[in-house]
C-alpha cells in the first residue's frame, strides 16, 4: 500500500510537515476530515489546528495525523471495492418490488 504522500506527488520531506486534521462535533459524532495544516511537528499542528478548525464551531475532540503516517488504496485498486456476490437480498422492500426490480434485468441477459 503507498504513501498518501506519494500519490499526491509531494516529496517526504514536504509531507513530514502537513498533517490530516480530523475534527469532533459532539461525542456521539465520528471523527471526520476537515482540511491540512503544515506545522513542524505534532504539538503545533494541534494548535493550528484549534485554531483554524475548532474557533467558530463546536468541537469536543480534534486528531492531527502526519501525512507520512496515511496510508492509501490507489485508482488503479478500486476493483477491490466491488461486491465479489450478488447481495440484492439485504435491500429492503418487499418481495413483489424486487420482482419488479430485477425482472428488466432478466430480459436484458436473455
Amino acid at each position: 500500500m503507498p504513501a498518501l504522500w506519494k500519490l499526491l506527488g509531494k516529496h517526504e520531506t514536504e509531507a513530514a510537515h502537513i498533517f490530516a486534521v480530523f475534527r469532533q462535533d459532539t461525542k456521539n459524532d465520528p471523527h471526520v476530515h476537515v482540511g491540512d495544516v503544515h506545522a513542524t511537528d505534532a504539538e503545533m499542528a494541534l494548535v493550528f489546528a484549534k485554531e483554524q478548525f475548532a474557533r467558530r464551531d463546536p468541537c469536543v475532540n480534534l486528531w492531527v495525523v502526519p501525512y507520512t503516517a496515511i496510508g492509501a488504496t490507489t485508482y488503479d485498486d478500486a476493483d477491490m471495492f466491488e461486491s465479489a456476490t450478488d447481495k440484492s437480498y439485504r435491500f429492503g422492500g418487499s418481495y413483489r418490488e424486487q420482482q419488479r426490480i430485477m425482472k428488466p434485468r432478466r430480459r436484458e441477459s436473455r
